[in-house]
Order: structure tokens, then C-alpha cells, then sequence
């Protein structure tokens, strides 16, 4: 161990490091650009910044040779000459090789001047290390806390409709990578969620992923975050997606609203599957995942406008102006309690002729009227769609009626 120096010969050490403290800094600032091809890249004013910083370095160890026990201020003395924006720009591995370079230039120049300051040296880098790495890790948690009030703010404004001219610079500063579709998920939080697992799931499939927790409630906005590749086949449908999730969620429904265009109509999804989410416990063997589309009669049924809107767009409507008989025998197979024979006798046709239309329902509307749980949500909208139509014909007639 070096023999601690007298007052003295200290004394006279902290003189001699004073009067080269500007020589340092400058063989300092000519090694990081001649060894560290980052900083000889960098604009001109945050070159200064990182320059400032190392030469902070050099006058805060003299201030340390001289006093040791100002080691907690060693950070702020180090740091306060940067602005704030070089945490951004500059990363920890760039300031461990900064703080590297400064070291071995100031080795350099002390050499022969005794193991006592050598020392000095070896102790101030280590203690320099430790505070770089300690705010850059304090900046890294307070970004992770903005990030996460910022996701849940982004989140909020979806499934309220709230969205604003803000919402895509929100977006892009989240680092949001989908591209194309969307689509939301809606389901109970678990009782020990852990939020990194979800998103490292999700990572596997390449989706991205915007997560809100409201109370019991776990919100998920879907986005592909692989560009499409434009072959259907390789990239993983929405339903998928939501059932290799669904381990991330706790027990209870899980509703998975429409895809939209993207992000910001996010909303339309949004409301679907919350409308869906109220009412799952309704239908008695809902799988899971259910899309919000196969709970279009219970959201009906609940008064929702957009799940009845949907029934007449995509069912009623497209029956009716294809074919007549389209309707009246789907109304006829479903009053009959989906019996061919007895749709047949009302209607004076052949079975075959009842099987046959069924399959052309099934072709202009892609339900099936066969299946209980299709029959259900096909009567829902002829039942939806006629009393539309009543009440349109009723008040056009009211409006002729003269006065």
C-alpha cells in the first residue's frame, strides 16, 4: 500500500494538478475524437456538451484529491455542466468509455508522480462510474414512469373516443411499431400481473402492444409491428393473436373488439369490445377469446347502437336486396324452429328448395342459419331490421298525411 503523503508534498500535488488541468482537458478532448468515432460524429454543440463534461471530470477530481468525503456531490459537479437533452444523446456505454478515456490521458500525464495520486485516480474513476451509471438510471425511471402514464393517458383517450390532434405525436413517442390493423382486447386483470411477461409474448408473435389497467379491467390495443409482407398466409389473424395472449389475462370473458384501418380508429374497437365485455356473461358458453361480433344479439339486446347498426348493415339489408324470398324464407326456417319440412309446408315449396336458399343466405351474409348460435343472431336482425323498416315506412307516411 503507497505511503500517504505529508500536508505538504500534498499541497504542492493539488498546485501541479491545477496548473495542468487545462492541458488535460484538451489532450483529453483530441483522444476522444481521435479513438471514439461517435464523438468526432456528433453536431458541434453537443460535442462542446460532452467536452464540458469531461473537463468537469478533471476539475471535480482535484476538488475530490484535495477533500475525499465530497464524493456525493461528485454527480452534480460531473453532470451540472451538460444540458439535459445529452442523457438522450449520449448513452451510458458512451459515458463509461468518456469517463475511460479521461482516465487513461490523466494516467498519462501523472505517471511518476507517485502511487499515492495513481491510486487517487483508480478510486475517483470507480466512484465517477458508479454515479454515471446511478443517473442514468434514474433517468431511465423516470422515462419508464412517463411512459407509463403516457400509455395509460393514449389508452384512456381510446376507449373514450376522446382522441385529439395530440393522439398520433402521443403514439410516436410511446415508439409504437404496428403497422396497419387494429384491434382491441378487453378482459379481467390477474391478481399478480406482470406487465413484462405480456409484452415479451407479444414480442414473440411480432405485435405491438399499448396496455391499460383500469381496476379489474385489462385493456390491450393490437398492432402487427412487422410491416405486411402482403402474404396472408404468414401473418397471424387477430383471433390467434388474442388466444396466445390470453394466458396474460385473469379468469372471466375476454372479448376481442373489430380490427380497424389504424391506431387512431382504434376507438370503433374499443367500443365494441367493451359493449361485448358487459354482456358476455350472457351468452352461457362463450369461448375464450369471443369476438365482439359473435355478442351482437346480447349487445343489441343492451341497447348498444353500433352492435344493431351492424346487424341491419351486414345482415338485413344485403338479404334484402339480393332476394325477397331470401328473407321470407329465413324468417319462415327460424319461426319453425329451423325445420326444413315445416318451413317447406308453409311456404308450398320442396325441402330442396328451402336447403337450397338456405345456402344462398349463407353465401350473401357468411352466416350459416343452420347453427343455433348463428340462428339467433340472424333472427336478432330481422327482428332489428323490421322494426327499423316499420318505423321508417310509419313516419314517411305521417310526413304525406296532410294536415
Amino acid at each position: 500500500m503507497p505511503a500517504r503523503p505529508t500536508p505538504e508534498e500534498k499541497a504542492e500535488t493539488l498546485a501541479w494538478l491545477r496548473r495542468i488541468s487545462g492541458d488535460l482537458a484538451t489532450a483529453t478532448i483530441k483522444r476522444l475524437e481521435d479513438s471514439l468515432p461517435w464523438y468526432a460524429d456528433m453536431p458541434p454543440a453537443r460535442r462542446s456538451a460532452v467536452g464540458l463534461v469531461a473537463q468537469a471530470g478533471i476539475t471535480s477530481f482535484i476538488q475530490w484529491y484535495d477533500d475525499p468525503s465530497s464524493t456525493a456531490w461528485i454527480a452534480a459537479d460531473v453532470f451540472a455542466a451538460a444540458p439535459r437533452e445529452l442523457l438522450r444523446s449520449v448513452s451510458l456505454t458512451q459515458t463509461l468509455q468518456l469517463v475511460r478515456v479521461t482516465v487513461a490521458v490523466t494516467e498519462e500525464r501523472i505517471a511518476g508522480r507517485g502511487e499515492d495520486l495513481r491510486e487517487s485516480i483508480l478510486l475517483y474513476s470507480r466512484e465517477i462510474a458508479f454515479a454515471s451509471a446511478d443517473v442514468y438510471a434514474r433517468a431511465a425511471e423516470a422515462r419508464g414512469l412517463w411512459d407509463a402514464r403516457l400509455e395509460a393517458l393514449v389508452v384512456d383517450s381510446i376507449l373514450t373516443g376522446e382522441a385529439d390532434g395530440e393522439l398520433p405525436s402521443r403514439i410516436a413517442a410511446l415508439g409504437w411499431h404496428g403497422h396497419g390493423e387494429v384491434a382491441v382486447l378487453v378482459g379481467t386483470t390477474p391478481p399478480q400481473f406482470d406487465v413484462d411477461q405480456l409484452r415479451r409474448l407479444a414480442r414473440k408473435m411480432g405485435v405491438d402492444v399499448l396496455i391499460g389497467v383500469q381496476g379489474s379491467r385489462l385493456v390491450l390495443v393490437i398492432g402487427r409491428a412487422d410491416a405486411p409482407t402482403g402474404d396472408a398466409a404468414s401473418e397471424l389473424s387477430f383471433p390467434e393473436i388474442a388466444r396466445r395472449l390470453e394466458p396474460g389475462f385473469g379468469s372471466g370473458h375476454l372479448v376481442l373488439g373489430p380490427p380497424v384501418p389504424a391506431l387512431v380508429d382504434a376507438g370503433v374497437s374499443a367500443r365494441a369490445a367493451l359493449a361485448g365485455f358487459a354482456v358476455a356473461g350472457a351468452w352461457r358458453n362463450a369461448p375464450r377469446p369471443v369476438e365482439a361480433d359473435d355478442l351482437l344479439p346480447e349487445r343489441a339486446l343492451a341497447g348498444d347502437s353500433a352492435a344493431k347498426a351492424t346487424l341491419v348493415e351486414r345482415i338485413y339489408r344485403p338479404l334484402q336486396a339480393h332476394s325477397s324470398d331470401l328473407v321470407t324464407t329465413l324468417w319462415s326456417y327460424l319461426d319453425n324452429g329451423r325445420s326444413l319440412e315445416a318451413t317447406a309446408r308453409e311456404l308450398f315449396v320442396h325441402p330442396n328448395t328451402v336447403r337450397y336458399r338456405l345456402k344462398r343466405v349463407s353465401d350473401v351474409i357468411g352466416w350459416d342459419a343452420t347453427g343455433p348460435r348463428e340462428a339467433l343472431i340472424l333472427q336478432t336482425a330481422l327482428i332489428i331490421g323490421s322494426i327499423g323498416t316499420e318505423v321508417t315506412r310509419r313516419r314517411s307516411v305521417g310526413a304525406r298525411r296532410p294536415s
